[in-house]
Order: structure tokens, then C-alpha cells, then sequence
């Protein structure tokens, strides 16, 4: 509705509540007016996660006491009593193991802006269009740290009738049962059809609860600058009735729901001569298909570790255009000196290049040499990370590296998307616990299980050694099968991180290829040593560089080849990263150290 009244989706529809009180306090009536019972406070992204987008986030208490200001305003206009909902949306950000934000955080947050709603003076609060149970759980614990209120708690789900992260209703309602929600709800998600079939699941799962109904008018579609939902005012009000009887005792509407829905609704149910009708629905149900599965043909790179082979990868850049000469000889020399596999980055330094699925497919067709796939979560939502493992299984890309990814703020298109819904650790626990045993993260059958082996990255030299260790033994428990470190050049460091590694977590059992980048010249090396993170270059070997002139490209093949010689004793192979594609240098480091 605010939407429709002119306002960009770039602003920040609950500051409305303090620069435009007008328009929030006609919206609200407009509703009161069409029959509504129950308003929602305007402050659903009123967190302070969500209003620090918009530089807002000292204004969490002045926000929500507004809102429920101007709501309170907007029912006392009223002939019948209103109650008023502070209305509490997700936070915007992920909780662990899936994001970077701890639950007890998140509890803050929740508490502060549940805090501003309860002394404003709401008589219920709704948590709703929430999609991780653990994100909700500490919002209901924070407002039972605060008040009495009634909490509608309610969840949202996708298009399989599971939450974003695969709850099922029945899981769902378990959970907010035992957190003491005092109804719990379904809202957004599809239309009508859909909310009353996983009202109907939740019904069955527990008969006694108390249950609310929020459908969108359908889902959305985007025509010209303006987000459209094709449920009628007419159709909503037949639906009402059978969210009735299915169990909701309170009802509502969600994204697209106008004061005309409000009032069909409003009509079903006040009118005694309306025959009330079950609508009942079919949903065919689909079987895998089993047409063209592939082979599941295990890493040729899992084998050789697995066999104790000193392993050689090289890192390749996809290029920047559709030409792939370059990318096809180079290829072709490494794999005739001996590589055993060769990685391919994704947009390195997020700067636009091909895409890496169809280099790695490229290489394996064309060259025969088995690749590692560079797989970053920043970026990608749940949905497609999901898609992109089976295109990647599918081509026969068997060898997956984990990464965070480079912010797009560095790149060449720094306003590209950069959110992400999964951490390293949590993708890789994915890839392990569900791809690689048949199923995607919902727990739905993918038709058979996929046989990836999966790295993950490390510094060998880190700002904060505790917080290294800490964030490989998670990537490590989540099944992480090798690791790929940055470039060492101080083994030394390298073997006291490990030593530290050890005396907390025990040996580290995982085969590690140590990052190996051959300088260049002098300037490279201070470049590498002076803005870098991660990277410490002795002295010594900066000192060799500027003493080697127009020799410095022999000097760092030398220095590489014997760093790789120091780090034998606890690698299990290397990660060479020759510098500006210069790949025949790679190759003369293979050559001495297979010699």
C-alpha cells in the first residue's frame, strides 16, 4: 500500500512512521474502515539490522513507539474496539550455522525493538514472514523476557510447502509450541490455496493449538515499475471461510492484500446466508526423474590423496570474454607437465568473467585433466546455490571449493547483489550431510545422491589465530574433505598455526594443498606483502628479489620450488597460483619438484 502511494522500495517504509505519519495513519484506517479487527503497527523491518541499511539504526525506540502511535490514532477513530500488533519482521540477516550472527544477538535485536513496542503500549505482538526457526525462537524468548502480550508467531514458507531452510509444517509447529507461542501462523508464502493446505498439516499436527492465516493475494508478478498480485477481493472471500474451518482463528491477509480484500472478507464472514464451502485441493504429486542420471563417478583427486600421492593443482582465471584459446593451451601445458587438477576460480576479485561451470567443462572435455570448482556463497540465495550443485554434478564436476567469494565492492560492478543465505561451513554441512546422501536441503530426494568432494579454505597466516582455528573446525565438522591455504611464504608461521591447530583440536586429519605463488619481481613482492591480507613475506626473500634484476622470474621459481621442499613434510600436495597467467613458469616449478 505504501508502494502504491508513491513510495520507492529503496526507502524505508518504517521511517514513514516519523517523516510521513499521514500516509501511515490513512493506510491504517483505510483498513479499519474495510473491517479490520487487528492492525499491524508499521514496523516491520523496524530492527536494528534492517533500519542500519538506512543509517537509521540509533532510531529503533522512536520508530516503533510512532508506529504504535499512529495505529492507536487510527483505532480510536473507530466505533469497535481495535487492537493493535506490533508487528515484528524478520531481521535481515542470518543466524548461525547458516550466517555469521549468534543467536544471542539476535536476541538483542529483538529485544530492543519488542522493548519500544511493548512501553508504546501494543495489546499483541506478531512475528511473522520469518523463515528460520531459530531466528523465531529467540524472538518469542525475547518477548516473554519482557512481557505477557499475546504472540502470534508465524512462519513463511516456499513454493514445496517447507520453510527456506526445509522445516516442515509439522516441524514448524512443534517448534513454536514449545517456545510458548500462543498461536501460531502461516503467512505470506502463496495464496489462499497453499496457506490452507499447510494450515491444514499444521491443524493435524496439533489439534488443540490455536492457529492464524495471512495468504498473499497470489503470487507476485512485476509489470512496469509496479509488484501486481492476481487475487481478487471475491476470490479472498471464499477462501475465508474454509481458513475457518480449517483451524485459523485469525485471518488475515499478507503482501497484496488492499482494504478491498479486507472487505470481501469481512462479508464472508459477518453474513449468516453465506454457505460456507470446503474448498478442496489436489496436488499431483511428481516422481524423480530418472531419465538421465549420470554416473557417479567418485574425484580422481579424493583417490590420489587417498593413495598418498604429493598432489599438484594449479589455479586458473576463466576469461573475461568468449575467447578460451589462451585458457585451452595453458590448460594443455599443465596437464602435459604432470598437474594433476586444476582449479578454476569464480570471479576473482568480482570482476565479470565466464562462468566457471563451463570452464571447468571445457577443460575436462577438451584437455581430459580432472578441475576443482571454486564455489563461493556470496552472491547466491539457498535456491540457487541448490540449482547450481546439481548443474555442477550434472557436467561432471566432482571436486567443489568452498569460499566466502571477493565483495562485490571491489569489483567492476560494485552495486551487484552480495547478499548470501549460506556461510562456507554451512554449505559444505549441505553438500556432505544432504547432496552427497540424495537430498537437497528441504530433505526432498534429488533422485540419487551426488558424490562431491568438497575444500575448504584456510590462512596459514591470520589476523586472529583463535578465529582461524574456530572457523576451520566448524568447516571441518561440517565434513570438509581438503583444504586449500593462501600463499605461504613463512612455513614457519605456518607450522605454529598448525601446532596451534593441534594442541586444541588435535592433528589436523584433513590432507592440506599449500598455496604456493611464484613472484614475480620486486614490486609484486611488496605489492603481495604490503596489501594482502594473510600474506607475510620474510625479509629474506624480498631481499633475494631486489637482488635479482632482470632475473627476478628465475629468482621466484627458485624461492617456490624450495618453499615447496619446507612444507612436504606436513602437505599433502600443492595449490600453485602462478601470477598474471604466467602458466610456464607453473610448469617449471612442476618440473623441479617432480624431478
Amino acid at each position: 500500500m505504501l508502494h502504491s502511494a508513491g513510495i520507492s522500495f529503496d526507502h524505508c517504509f518504517d521511517a514513514l512512521n516519523l517523516t510521513d505519519p499521514d500516509l501511515v495513519l490513512e493506510i491504517h484506517q483505510a483498513y479499519v474502515n474495510a473491517g479490520a479487527e487487528i492492525i499491524q503497527t508499521n514496523t516491520f523491518g523496524a530492527n536494528r539490522y534492517k533500519l542500519s541499511n538506512h543509517d537509521l539504526a540509533d532510531q529503533v525506540e522512536a520508530i516503533n513507539r510512532a508506529g504504535v502511535e499512529i495505529a492507536r490514532k487510527a483505532g480510536l477513530n473507530s466505533a469497535k474496539e481495535i487492537f493493535i500488533a506490533g508487528d515484528i519482521g524478520p531481521l535481515g540477516v542470518r543466524l548461525a550455522p547458516y550466517g555469521r550472527v549468534k543467536k544471542v544477538d539476535a536476541f538483542q535485536v529483538f529485544f530492543e525493538q519488542i522493548e519500544a513496542l511493548y512501553n508504546a503500549g501494543v495489546d499483541l505482538l506478531i512475528l511473522e514472514t520469518i523463515s528460520d526457526l531459530n531466528e523465531i525462537s529467540e524472538g518469542i524468548k525475547a518477548a516473554k523476557a519482557i512481557c505477557d502480550l499475546p504472540i502470534i508467531a508465524s512462519m513463511t514458507f516456499t513454493r514445496d510447502d517447507r520453510t527456506l531452510l526445509g522445516d516442515t509444517p509439522e516441524q514448524v509447529v512443534d517448534t513454536l509450541m514449545s517456545c510458548g507461542a500462543d498461536v501460531i501462523g502461516v503467512n505470506c508464502s502463496g495464496g489462499p490455496v497453499q496457506i490452507l493446505r499447510i494450515l491444514g498439516k499444521m491443524r493435524l499436527a496439533a489439534p488443540k493449538a490455536r492457529f492464524s492465516a495471512m495468504p498473499n493475494a497470489g503470487f507476485p508478478e512485476q509489470i512496469g515499475s509496479r509488484i501486481m498480485y492476481p487475487a481478487s477481493p471475491e476470490y479472498f472471500g471464499e477462501y475465508t471461510l474454509a481458513l475457518r474451518s480449517a483451524g485459523a482463528g485469525v485471518i488475515g491477509g499478507c503482501c497484496g492484500t488492499t482494504p478491498d480484500h479486507i472487505v470481501e472478507m469481512r462479508r464472508s464472514l459477518d453474513n449468516p446466508q453465506y454457505k460456507e464451502q470446503l474448498v478442496s485441493i489436489n496436488i499431483p504429486v511428481e516422481s524423480p526423474d530418472t531419465t538421465h542420471l549420470i554416473g557417479s563417478e567418485v574425484s580422481q583427486l579424493s583417490r590420489k590423496l587417498e593413495d598418498g600421492k604429493f598432489v599438484i593443482s594449479v589455479e586458473m582465471d576463466p576469461p573475461r570474454g568468449l575467447s578460451t584459446h589462451k585458457l585451452l593451451a595453458g590448460a594443455s601445458m599443465l596437464a602435459e607437465s604432470g598437474v594433476d587438477v586444476i582449479n578454476i576460480a569464480d570471479s576473482p576479485m568480482a570482476q565479470m568473467r565466464m562462468s566457471p561451470w563451463a570452464v571447468c567443462s571445457l577443460l575436462q572435455r577438451e584437455i581430459n585433466i580432472e578441475t576443482v570448482l571454486h564455489f563461493p556463497t556470496r552472491g547466491r540465495n539457498l535456491l540457487r546455490v541448490q540449482g547450481d550443485l546439481l548443474a555442477a554434478h550434472t557436467m561432471d564436476i566432482r571436486n567443489i571449493f568452498v569460499v566466502m567469494g571477493d565483495p562485490t565492492s571491489i569489483g567492476d560492478f560494485p552495486e551487484a547483489m552480495d547478499n548470501y543465505d549460506l556461510v562456507p561451513s554451512g554449505l559444505i554441512r549441505m553438500v556432505k550431510c544432504g547432496f552427497n546422501l540424495g537430498k537437497d536441503h528441504s530433505g526432498e530426494e534429488i533422485g540419487q545422491p551426488t558424490t562431491f568432494f568438497v575444500g575448504c579454505a584456510l590462512s596459514l597466516n591470520p589476523r586472529s589465530m583463535e578465529k582461524e582455528i574456530s572457523t576451520l573446525n566448524r568447516k571441518i565438522e561440517a565434513g570438509a574433505d581438503f583444504i586449500l591455504t593462501q600463499p605461504v611464504f613463512d612455513p614457519k608461521l605456518a607450522e605454529i598455526f598448525l601446532e596451534h591447530y593441534r594442541a586444541k583440536h588435535g592433528n589436523l586429519e584433513v590432507p592440506i594443498l599449500a598455496g604456493v605463488l611464484p613472484l614475480f619481481n620486486l614490486r609484486h613482492t611488496q605489492f603481495l606483502n604490503n596489501e594482502v591480507p594473510g600474506i607475510h613475506i620474510p625479509l629474506e626473500i624480498e631481499d633475494r628479489m631486489r637482488e635479482s634484476g632482470d632475473k627476478s622470474n628465475s629468482a621466484g621459481v627458485r624461492i617456490a620450488v624450495e618453499l615447496v621442499e619446507q612444507l612436504r613434510s606436513w602437505a599433502s600436495g600443492i595449490y600453485l597460483m602462478p601470477a598474471f597467467g604466467r602458466f610456464d613458469l607453473a610448469v617449471q616449478i612442476v618440473d623441479q619438484i617432480k624431478e
